[in-house]
């Protein structure tokens, strides 16, 4: 394992992906992290749905006007979601498990990038979760919070520069 340090530094969205498939111990590692994060009140509330059916990728980078079209390229797309009548923190719960199997990927090195897709709707209207529930029977209960893009990295990110790190935003004691 990286450094954590070094690791949160060098973990970048990528967009791009090889054809290269994952592994599946690349695949478990990943939910692993998933599984570990931290809930609210233990609750594990959370579910997640790996999609490695070209087919089905496409038509949830389908699911929304822009900025999941990336997700076409990705050899596997992790859904994340919760139940918001189970889990009032579901939002909460769900975005930590994601940020969690970005850094694992990251780890393993692999990319990733996390496509929003609670809130967000085709332009007549049709909710990004209710096109996804159709593709992949997902119960109405369950709301889709984003779909995490991921491969074998096709582009090289430069670390965050330490440089533009912004600590005027960072308050202490108050406001």
């Amino acid at each position: 394992m990286k450094d954590f340090k070094d690791l949160v530094q060098i973990r970048r969205s990528h967009r791009k992906f090889t054809s290269e498939e994952i592994s599946a111990d690349d695949i478990k590692d990943i939910l692993r992290a998933a599984l570990m994060s931290p809930t609210s009140k233990s609750r594990r509330a959370w579910h997640f749905v790996v999609v490695e059916d070209k087919m089905a990728i496409e038509k949830i980078a389908d699911a929304r006007e822009i900025g999941s079209q990336f997700l076409k390229e990705a050899p596997v797309v992790i859904l994340v979601l919760g139940d918001p009548m189970e889990n009032d923190c579901w939002v909460e719960d769900g975005s930590i498990a994601a940020i969690s199997m970005q850094y694992q990927a990251e780890d393993l090195g692999l990319g990733s990038c996390w496509a929003q897709m609670r809130g967000r709707a085709l332009s007549d209207g049709t909710t990004s979760t209710s096109v996804i529930q159709g593709v992949l029977d997902i119960p109405e209960n369950m709301e889709v919070l984003c779909a995490i893009g991921i491969g074998h990295k096709a582009d090289v990110r430069k670390p965050q520069d330490e440089e533009k790190l912004k600590w005027e935003n960072v308050h202490i004691d108050k406001y």
